[in-house]
């Protein structure tokens, strides 16, 4: 009996050794995992959501150029708004000015094709040009919107080609209206004072020129400056700040620039400086002038144009580049109001 049992207990464990070992052999069922799930059937671009990120990209990304720009003093890549099937294209002064004596320009578009350009026209003062490809057609061309009705917290998307990554896509909101911007380019100080759009979408170098448009993909401004923090050596980036010129300015001077190969700039007739106690300070009045003509002497102070809030000379600069020559404004002076048509200068 004692012999049995040993034996028993032998084969037992023979064939629990023989069965461990077959089945450690065998590929492990995957019954009831991921793994077993069916791949999803494809989604179709139709699927995005009416004023989608997605959505709005796939009308806009077709309308978007990158420009590649060799000049003598400078080399650099940036963005492109399309405006005509036959070529004509929307962009930042600063973009091509590199390119205006005796440089090339290169477009790329968004399906690879690539193309020389001349430069039409461009306005320094208000960073906007204007650039025609040669030898294109069947161009898709942006839907341009309007600028007067944007709202703080609206939802808007940038397209460009930052640091050199074509066809880039983010998303923000409209963080502030009517802010003063310095830009760079040619001249200095009040001569490229922007009344910009500002927008935490990521906005980084080589998005100048490019797009910033609404939920329905329409262009509400111009990407054009971003601000950064000093002290950091060479190196820039998006910090949530970043500035777009408003379309209905862009959409004018565009317009004359295409026309008539320059533009018209409004002017009040002024020099001015900051005010000690906020406002913009009239330091000189041009004689004959809409200033001069309107009663303002120097030594007033600008507080208001138009019931908006005038901080600095900056501020008054970029809301009178904001208008077109011939307009009227409301002026708030000291403790009186006045109105004053503008003039006109071609840049």
């Amino acid at each position: 009996m004692a012999a049995a049992t040993l034996l028993a207990a032998a084969l037992g464990g023979g064939v629990g050794g023989m069965v461990g070992y077959n089945l450690a052999d065998q590929p492990q069922s995957t019954a009831g995992s991921s793994l077993d799930a069916a791949k999803p059937p494809a989604r179709q671009a139709t699927d995005a959501p009416a004023g989608s990120a997605e959505q709005v990209a796939a009308k806009v990304l077709p309308t978007v150029v990158q420009i590649r720009v060799s000049g003598r003093t400078s080399t650099g890549e940036a963005s492109g708004v399309i405006l005509s099937a036959d070529g004509l294209i929307l962009t930042n002064n600063h973009v091509v000015e590199g390119a205006a004596n005796g440089g090339q320009l290169t477009v790329v578009f968004n399906d690879g094709r690539r193309a020389s350009a001349s430069i039409v026209g461009r306005d320094p003062s208000a960073d906007i040009a204007v650039i025609k490809a040669t030898g294109v057609s069947g161009l898709t061309p942006a839907e341009l919107g309007r600028s007067d009705d944007l709202a703080v917290g609206q939802d808007v998307i940038a397209v460009g080609s930052p640091l050199g990554l074509s066809g880039t896509v983010t998303t923000g909101i409209i963080s502030a209206l009517n802010r003063p911007v310095l830009t760079g380019g040619e001249g200095s100080g009040q001569a490229t004072v922007l009344d910009a759009i500002q927008t935490d979408a990521a906005i980084n170098p080589g998005n100048s020129g490019g797009p910033l448009v609404d939920t329905q993909g329409r262009v509400i401004g111009i990407n054009s400056a971003i601000a950064t923090i000093s002290g950091g050596g060479n190196q820039s980036g998006s910090i949530g700040l970043g500035f777009a010129i408003p379309i209905d300015q862009v959409r004018r001077i565009a317009d004359e620039l295409v026309q008539k190969g320059k533009s018209t700039q409004a002017v009040l007739g002024v020099g001015i400086n900051d005010a000690a106690q906020g406002g913009a300070q009239i330091a000189k009045v041009d004689p004959g002038g809409p200033a001069d003509q309107a009663g303002i002497k120097v030594g007033d102070v600008v507080t208001k144009i138009d019931g908006r809030l005038i901080q600095d000379g900056d501020a008054l600069v970029a809301a009178i580049r904001s208008h077109a020559p011939g307009d009227k404004v409301t002026l708030n002076v000291g403790d009186r109001t006045v109105q004053v048509t503008l003039d006109s200068r071609t840049v």
